[in-house]
């Protein structure tokens, strides 16, 4: 996998980005990734099974839902963590020594299935982890529940892991607009719609 990491900036009032900038390359060993189509589930801290019934269910429900809009196929590990794992990550991959939302490690371009032919196919993938306190923190003060803002988040993953982004105003709001859709497709509000109907911000 490359060590390049991604972060979830949450929505403001003023409508501000995190900034966010990719790893190096030589950030030490990141797993490698598996072949196949699959999601894998891991939770790490029991929180998350307080905080909504059957949180691996949701989390497959969020992950197949965006990987179908986005059609895109391959393997994905999500793993529910604490804020000292996602700390530990995000200062070991980004420099950056504090947990934030979410961080998405993807498949590096060199990461391919081999085939009968002798040649190989890219691999679609990679890691999505999230950090309980972090999250739970913003759904309280975005007055949403943390089933709710986990499975955005988990959305804002699999888009970074397609290739989009929110380093500038016009990537964040198509990445936003494709947030909602897919969303909405769920049947969950429209995170960056404030109660007074203005949008703005970044993904929760």
């Amino acid at each position: 996998m490359e060590p390049r990491s991604r972060t979830c900036p949450v929505p403001s009032v003023d409508g501000a980005h995190e900034d966010t900038t990719p790893a190096g390359q030589d950030d030490g060993p990141v797993p490698q990734p598996p072949f196949g189509d699959d999601i894998d589930v891991s939770i790490t801290e029991r929180r998350w099974h307080r905080a909504m019934p059957n949180p691996a269910r949701e989390v497959q429900r969020a992950v197949r839902a965006a990987m179908r809009e986005l059609d895109v196929s391959g393997a994905v590990t999500v793993v529910l963590a604490d804020d000292l794992t996602v700390r530990r990550l995000n200062h070991l991959h980004r420099g950056r020594n504090r947990p934030t939302n979410v961080l998405t490690f993807e498949y590096a371009p060199a990461d391919y299935a081999p085939t009968d032919s002798g040649s190989g196919i890219w691999l679609w993938g990679g890691d999505i982890i999230l950090a309980f306190a972090t999250v739970e923190r913003e759904a309280r003060a975005a007055g949403r529940s943390v089933r709710n803002h986990m499975m955005h988040l988990l959305v804002h993953g699999v888009l970074h892991l397609s290739g989009y982004d929110h380093h500038h105003a016009g990537d964040a709001r198509a990445m936003e607009m494709e947030e909602s859709r897919i969303l909405g497709r769920m049947g969950i509000p429209n995170p960056w719609k404030h109660r007074g109907g203005r949008e703005g911000g970044a993904a929760q």
